[in-house]
């Protein structure tokens, strides 16, 4: 069963996300600050959080920052905030995405899907190998050739799209969703920004260049 932790100091809006999360079949338990929300995912192994920025003891922020110490589950924040900076905070500190509230219920469900889908697909890949480079999703750790390679979370995840869909061409936007997730309004040239800083690591050295450019179109990882 798909485990969520969802941490939201209003309890009846809890309720009510509690409700539509238990009638889609997955298991949630429910906090109300973030000293009691740190603990639980100390102690508990969850497939994501939904957490609340504005929450007592501490806030969402600074929650999420100490769970990344420790742990990639997959966060979500929920806000109420809508000034960007805030929204760069969160994704800064590890969160995987954000929603504004107010939001709706089928928007969020929505995204718990993706998360879900991701979740079975990395059951299946918990190591990804094309050519000589390999990803170990358990350790988050890259070699290529042999040679570790120090990769951001952004970098990372966006290399791990790339080898799960090796020889399939991924238009930007497809690289964005996966990557940026669905409320990204920023420009799209971020792709290219950092399938940059990703060459610079992966392929900078090498004569074989794992990252191929579909002028007007995208990007593929070729394995032939």
């Amino acid at each position: 069963m798909f485990k969520i932790l969802l941490v939201e100091d209003e309890k009846q809006m809890a309720m009510f996300v509690e409700m539509e999360l238990n009638h889609e079949g997955y298991k949630a338990d429910v906090v109300y600050d973030g000293r009691e929300a740190l603990n639980l995912a100390e102690e508990k192994k969850y497939d994501l959080i939904l957490l609340d920025v504005m929450i007592p003891g501490l806030n969402g922020i600074e929650v999420c920052r100490r769970i990344r110490q420790s742990s990639q589950v997959p966060i979500i924040m929920l806000t109420a905030k809508s000034d960007i900076s805030d929204k760069v905070l969160g994704l800064d500190v590890g969160a995987n995405d954000y929603l504004t509230k107010p939001f709706a219920i089928e928007e969020l469900l929505a995204r718990i899907r993706v998360y879900q889908r991701n979740k079975s697909i990395s059951n299946f890949t918990d190591v990804l190998k094309v050519k000589d480079i390999v990803m170990d999703n358990k350790t988050h750790q890259v070699k290529r050739d042999g040679i570790d390679i120090e990769l951001t979370k952004k970098e990372y995840d966006l290399l791990k799209i790339l080898l799960i869909n090796k020889n399939v061409v991924l238009t930007r936007e497809q690289l964005i969703q996966k990557v940026w997730g669905y409320d990204y309004e920023g420009d799209s040239n971020v792709v290219d920004v950092f399938v940059r800083y990703l060459r610079s690591k992966i392929d900078e050295g090498f004569d074989d260049k794992l990252i191929t450019t579909i002028r007007g179109v995208g990007y593929i990882v070729k394995e032939v």
